[in-house]
């Protein structure tokens, strides 16, 4: 079973895998940052400010009128958070629009790096068709 372990260590997968996690977690920090300080802001302005977070209803407790869904959840009501439900799924759309468009821009990338093999010149494995029938005519001429 350590040799196994050994093995599996040693065909590179697990860095691939590591440096990919890693890289994720920074990125997850950049897309995080761009939904939350860029793009939010820019809906809020289409929306007139709307934040969908700390819509909430309460479903048992007492919670003082104009509560925030924080303020709601300190005062120990149950809650039915359908706003931040309603952010999250926004900004999971978005963030999966922004990898979809790195993908897409990676893939392009990649396809304009690639060098397509340079082509051989064709050699004939045989006669031509051209050969085939100058030696018919010259057979039938002698």
């Amino acid at each position: 079973m350590i040799q196994e372990f050994k093995d599996f260590i040693a065909k590179g997968n697990v860095m691939d895998m590591a440096v990919g996690i890693i890289i994720g977690a920074a990125f997850t920090a950049i897309v995080t940052s761009l939904v939350g300080d860029i793009i939010n802001p820019i809906i809020g302005l289409f929306t007139g400010g709307v934040n969908f977070t700390n819509n909430y209803a309460v479903l048992s407790g007492e919670v003082p009128a104009g509560a925030s869904l924080e303020e709601a959840r300190k005062a120990g009501a149950s809650i039915f958070a359908y706003g931040a439900f309603v952010m999250a799924v926004i900004n999971f759309l978005i963030i999966a629009f922004v990898v979809f468009m790195l993908v897409k821009m990676v893939n392009r990338v990649k396809a304009a790096a690639e060098k397509p093999d340079d082509v051989a010149p064709e050699v004939p494995t045989g006669p031509s068709q051209l050969d085939v029938l100058l030696e018919i005519r010259d057979a039938l001429r002698e």
